[in-house]
């Protein structure tokens, strides 16, 4: 590639969250939008990532195609050739590569996965999948096979951009360079800007981040809410009794996230610093909210299907090069190509 690969996917299965949007999307959106031609862009659907728990695999395919559509409606610019949107599972070289990376990573490795323990903890021994134990390994092949430098990646995925830099680095060493090193947690930051990591919490238990996995979805506000529910929520968000507006997250974790929020919807928190009164706060991150819903529904209305079609027939045949081209380098290191 020739130049410099910024990568992220968005899993197909259940809802999308406000969290997913600002954390995940909105960086990429702005980074093709603002340096269209520095940076080759890849947003993909990490399609056999979403069954490494639990679905109802009859939406699925619903899925694919209303995160393919969330990205459009994110300000996703379709006709910039440096732009790809592609289906995982249409790329073979992500299965693999997968078992190949496989077979040089620790059992020990992926049993100390944050994400892994957390997950199989929630789901019971009855439940959890292999899949879901090897998710880095197909996380870093995603990422290796494209030679990506810049992944935009929450905090509880940093374990798992720590492993693709050690596992590309234990295969260059034993084999010769195969692979663009993605760069390090620290460098993601500063290239993304300072809230890349950020986690928006849970409106109902702000000690924990916002997931479209929650089973009561109280303390969620899912892009299909209607405006009037996600104002519902906010205004039923936990605080606290301090009765001072302040942001900090160890003593007021609710009302800091009802800031960062506020923020990341165009508000100005500042001017809520210090208040005593938690209803104005809320009411304000509540307006803006369903203002964001009222606009994002709005567009996602109007996008085209078949356009989205089409960029894919193109995009998965480009990446389906790219990536078979890495792949081949990695078979013909260990052996499997002449």
């Amino acid at each position: 590639m020739d130049k410099e690969v910024i990568l992220t996917g968005l899993r197909a299965n259940n809802d999308l969250h406000i969290g997913h949007i600002f954390g995940a999307l909105q960086p990429m959106v702005d980074m093709a939008v603002h340096h269209a031609g520095k940076y080759q862009i890849n947003l993909f659907v990490p399609d056999l990532h979403s069954f490494t728990t639990p679905i109802d695999h009859s939406k699925l395919q619903d899925g694919i195609m209303n995160n393919l559509r969330i990205f459009v409606a994110a300000g996703l610019p379709l006709d910039n050739p440096d732009i790809h949107i592609y289906r995982q599972s249409y790329i073979p070289a992500h299965s693999e590569l997968t078992w190949i990376l496989d077979c040089f990573t620790g059992f020990g490795e992926m049993s100390r996965m944050t994400q892994f323990k957390d997950k199989s903890t929630k789901l019971g021994d009855d439940r959890i999948s292999v899949g879901l134990f090897n998710y880095p390994v197909l996380m870093a092949a995603d990422i290796l096979l494209y030679g990506a430098s810049y992944v935009p990646v929450g905090d509880d995925q940093t374990q798992h951009l720590e492993f693709t830099r050690d596992i590309a680095e234990r295969m260059s060493a034993k084999f010769g360079e195969l692979f663009v090193m993605p760069k390090s947690v620290k460098e993601q930051h500063e290239f993304f800007g300072k809230d890349q990591g950020l986690r928006i919490r849970d409106l109902m238990d702000p000690t924990k981040k916002m997931s479209k996995s929650d089973e009561t979805g109280k303390g969620v506000i899912f892009l299909s809410d209607t405006p009037e529910a996600a104002r519902k929520k906010i205004m039923s968000a936990a605080t606290d009794s301090l009765e001072n507006v302040q942001y900090d997250y160890s003593q007021q974790p609710g009302i800091s996230n009802l800031l960062d929020i506020y923020k990341l919807l165009g508000g100005k928190p500042d001017e809520f610093i210090g208040q005593s009164q938690y209803g104005p706060l809320k009411a304000a991150v509540a307006d803006k909210a369903a203002s964001f819903l009222e606009e994002f529904q709005g567009k996602m209305k109007t996008i085209d299907d078949h356009q989205i079609l089409q960029k894919l027939k193109v995009s998965e045949a480009e990446m389906t090069k790219q990536a078979g081209e890495t792949l081949y380098k990695v078979q013909q290191a260990v052996g499997l190509r002449a």
